[in-house]
């Protein structure tokens, strides 16, 4: 594919930045430039944009970076990045409106203060719009559970309202229409006391930082769990289908390659130690799934989003 010209592009009120350096910007901090990094101003930007911008040029909306590697040859294209337009939260009756770039904890605070329980979204990495695509969730809640319609830009530059029911989501997935942005997201949320939600939200925490390498450079879960669902995070809890578990009885906790490692402190994470390539990091990621399956017959999927070129543009 030729490279992109500025001048084919539509006139923007957000910015518009060639060669964007996307490592900055993930959590994993690997990966090439994004050949055109567009961050809109708001959806009628996004959705001008959209409608003007050529067919052939394909588009990527991303979030934060949290459950991504960008390999090392960058994304060709434009990747989409929503910002300060896109971050609003409003909470209205058992209603809570949250635009597609709040982080996911900051929805469940606001949320708890006005005594509305979306606590599930506490400790789960990322922005709003990743929780949407990849129905998020953890202790036995998802974005299912609670998802009453969703914004959106089409790739023809159209807004639309999608009720939550045709995003058919699922484990770890979702039918948005290809190359459509989320922007905004309506979830329904139980009343409950609000110093009690703080209280519980306190405690996932503490969970979390007890059993997760949260100070080092991960994308949050690595594979998905065989089992299809998330922990349920109660003392019952059964862990024999649980990623960690077999990448455990594989003997790959701790597992290197290049600056890449499987956490020592939860094998399902992959931590950049420093100085890892992308290329380092799926490598080991593909190790432990050839591994795991000779060693158990279960095929582990990628729950972390692999996208671009493996080799540095021209």
């Amino acid at each position: 594919m030729d490279r992109i010209a500025l001048d084919d592009l539509p006139q923007v009120r957000g910015r518009i930045t060639p060669d964007f350096p996307l490592a900055d910007v993930t959590w994993l901090r690997v990966g090439g430039p994004a050949e055109i990094l567009f961050q809109p101003a708001d959806p009628e930007d996004l959705a001008d944009f959209l409608a003007g911008l050529p067919d052939g040029i394909p588009v990527f909306p991303m979030g934060v970076g949290s459950n991504l590697i960008v390999r090392d040859g960058g994304l060709r294209g434009v990747v989409i990045r929503l910002g300060r337009g896109f971050n609003g939260i409003e909470v209205a009756g058992d209603l809570v409106h949250a635009g597609a770039a709040a982080l996911d904890a900051h929805v469940a605070r606001r949320a708890a203060e006005a005594g509305r329980d979306l606590t599930f979204l506490r400790t789960i990495p990322g922005a709003i719009g990743g929780a949407v695509r990849m129905n998020a969730g953890c202790y036995g809640r998802y974005v299912a559970d609670h998802l009453v319609e969703v914004e959106a830009v089409t790739r023809s530059g159209e807004r639309v309202l999608i009720p939550a029911a045709d995003l058919n989501l699922g484990y770890r997935s979702s039918d948005l229409p290809d190359g459509a942005v989320l922007t905004r997201a309506t979830f329904r949320a139980e009343e409950r006391d609000p110093e009690a939600l703080a209280a519980l939200m306190e405690d996932q925490l503490a969970r979390r930082d007890a059993t997760q390498p949260t100070k080092d450079r991960t994308a949050g879960s690595t594979f998905r769990n065989p089992a299809g669902f998330s922990s349920t995070g109660r003392q019952d809890d059964v862990h024999d289908l649980k990623a960690w578990k077999v990448i455990d009885e594989a003997g790959l906790r701790g597992a290197t390659r290049g600056g890449a490692q499987m956490s020592p402190k939860h094998s399902n994470f992959l931590v950049n130690t420093g100085g890892a390539t992308a290329a380092d990091l799926e490598a080991l990621g593909e190790e432990v799934r050839e591994k795991v399956f000779h060693k158990s017959g279960i095929r582990l999927e990628w729950e972390i989003k692999r996208v671009g070129e493996t080799d540095p543009q021209g």
